[in-house]
């Protein structure tokens, strides 16, 4: 992945496994993300703003079929768009 483009160039010859140990990391990566921010809320409206993003990335993880490598493939890079956003949000 480059910095100015949030698809992965991820090539056919990557097993359809391999992309889907990708999806649940880079799954994992923001949803921590989010409890991190869920628990640095300062009221409790932003703390459940935070904890459902949890619940929603964990939905929208288990929806993806085990086979769908292009539905994969898209939620990979909106999820690492996400998380550059939160880092540059941060920083």
């Amino acid at each position: 992945m480059t910095d100015h483009n949030p698809t992965p160039a991820i090539p056919d010859d990557v097993p359809t496994s391999v992309v889907y140990d990708m999806l649940a990391d880079t799954a994992t990566n923001l949803s921590a993300r989010y409890v991190k921010l869920s628990e640095n809320a300062t009221t409790e409206d932003e703390r459940r703003r935070w904890w459902n993003k949890v619940i929603e990335l964990r939905d929208a993880r288990l929806a993806v079929g085990a086979h769908d490598r292009d539905a994969m493939i898209t939620n990979i890079a909106v999820w690492t768009a996400e998380i550059r956003l939160l880092k540059e949000r941060r920083g």
